[in-house]
């Protein structure tokens, strides 16, 4: 009777989570992602609706982005048609890396680059994020189908956020 208590003693033991630094180093740390979802909120001006990009990190609070997707008046259109001005299709996408832009890259697409690589089949390629700077001024406001921040002053910052904490995810919900 002895020898079985001792046993099963020994066996709860050994199989109990992993204790020490080196075993909890080696657990996977959930990761930062991105997530944008539709808002019922419009620009005043152009009418474009207005996504919400929410940087999502364990353990903290999220940091939310007003964004815009598509043009306005294409946010019914195929969002798997190349060249159809439409909203990101949902899925989800890799995130590739901040990539500064310069004089020779178009300003409607502000100071930097983030490309968005689908990860399911779409007909939708070259996506990326970046500043929308015509943004609820005329009628360039809105995106090919690229995610456009609104406020010029968020790019650098969010740009600065998904380098820090490795961000290689991001969610479009319907």
């Amino acid at each position: 009777m002895r020898a079985r208590f001792f046993s099963l003693v020994l066996l709860l033991t050994t199989s109990a989570a992993p204790t020490s630094a080196q075993n909890l180093a080696s657990q996977p740390v959930a990761a930062s992602q991105l997530v944008l979802s539709r808002t019922d909120r419009r620009l005043p001006f152009t009418g474009d609706p207005i996504w919400n990009l929410e940087l999502q990190t364990p353990g903290s609070d999220g940091l939310d982005f007003e964004t815009v997707t598509g043009r306005a008046h294409r946010q019914n259109a195929d969002r798997h048609h190349a060249g159809t001005r439409a909203p990101l299709p949902p899925g989800t996408y890799s995130v590739g890396p901040v990539e500064a832009l310069g004089p020779q890259n178009p300003a409607e697409l502000g100071p930097v680059w983030i490309g968005l690589e689908p990860r399911f089949p779409t007909g939708r390629g070259h996506l990326g994020i970046h500043l929308d700077p015509s943004a609820n001024r005329n009628g360039n406001s809105g995106t090919l189908g690229c995610v456009g921040l609104i406020h010029s002053e968020e790019m650098l910052e969010l740009a600065s956020l998904i380098e820090q904490r490795k961000v290689r995810k991001l969610v479009v919900l319907e």
